[in-house]
């Protein structure tokens, strides 16, 4: 039996056997989602209001930081309204939105993971040029292109489901909508939306996963060429933020890839779980790490403790 797409919906997916604790799950998430937004906030106020801090890198770290906000955004709201208020349908314009949403801001983060990754390249590798090279506005232009291709790439993947009859079966995977879990639902060929669905996804982030890791190989051989072991430690210090929000980015999405390819046997507790955690920890992490690893953001942060508590 087919649905009529004007009408239908899916279910969000529950954990059997622990629907009487969906008020006690969603309380961790709810907590993970006000730091993401507190800490991400924090990071636009902080990098807005202090001029030291108005460099191509720490631009970049904005745009993380709104991206993780709007990411969280899109999705944590509807998984909480559905543990707490049992709302476990969505329509199906909705869960087309929420999936477009999901992968382009995904894509548009992935992208400018590469570019901090350049930035750290040319910073240590051509330290003159690097204020030359690296210009506000180029950071702009690469903000901009990192959104239309996110876009460009990733709005023919809802294009592609829009035609397909779907079944009786509409019990989706996650407690939010994916691309490759909207698409085990149809009751029709998908070849065409896999196919897409698996090049944007090797052109995007495969490419950019790539792109860092030379990016780094070249960083690696420049900093083991200085001639002590402390210039060493210190020129590769100014990467390990950057390396600990690409392994908070990377680490859940190939997670949950892998969830998607191999995990049909897996319990649904640990595919919901997954998930949540490729949505919630790369925003809760981000500004955690670059909080921790920046001395300015340090400073701005206890300064504003201190005004606050006084």
């Amino acid at each position: 039996n087919s649905s009529d797409l004007s009408s239908s919906s899916f279910i969000l997916a529950s954990v059997p056997g622990l629907e009487a604790a969906h008020f006690w799950m969603a309380i961790p998430l709810c907590s993970m989602y006000i730091v993401a937004i507190a800490g991400n906030c924090a990071v636009l106020f902080i990098v807005k209001t202090e001029p030291s801090l108005h460099a191509p890198m720490y631009f970049f770290l904005c745009m993380l930081a709104a991206i993780d906000l709007a990411l969280s955004t899109s999705t944590v709201p509807r998984v909480l309204s559905f543990y707490w208020f049992n709302t476990k349908e969505i329509s199906f314009g909705a869960c087309l939105l929420q999936m477009f949403l999901i992968h382009t801001l995904s894509a548009i983060e992935s992208t400018v993971l590469l570019a901090m990754a350049v930035d750290r390249y040319v910073a240590i590798c051509h330290p003159l040029r690097h204020a030359a090279i690296l210009t506000n506005a180029l950071t702009v232009k690469i903000g901009l292109a990192a959104m239309a291709r996110g876009v460009l790439f990733f709005l023919p993947l809802p294009l592609l489901l829009l035609p397909l009859p779907f079944c009786s079966s509409r019990v989706l995977s996650h407690s939010f909508c994916l691309h490759q879990d909207v698409m085990n639902l149809a009751c029709a060929n998908t070849t065409p939306s896999v196919v897409y669905g698996l090049t944007a996804i090797l052109l995007v982030m495969g490419l950019d996963a790539l792109l860092i890791c030379v990016s780094y190989a070249l960083i690696l051989r420049a900093v083991l060429q200085l001639a002590s072991w402390k210039e060493r430690l210190r020129a590769f210090s100014t990467c390990v933020a950057h390396i600990g929000v690409v392994l908070a980015f990377y680490v859940p999405l190939i997670g949950l890839s892998v969830v998607h390819r191999f995990g049909r046997g897996l319990a649904p507790l640990v595919r919901v779980a997954m998930g949540n955690v490729y949505i919630l920890v790369p925003a809760v992490l981000n500004p955690i790490i670059y909080g921790v690893r920046t001395k300015q953001i340090q400073r701005r942060i206890l300064s504003l403790i201190h005004i606050y508590k006084f």
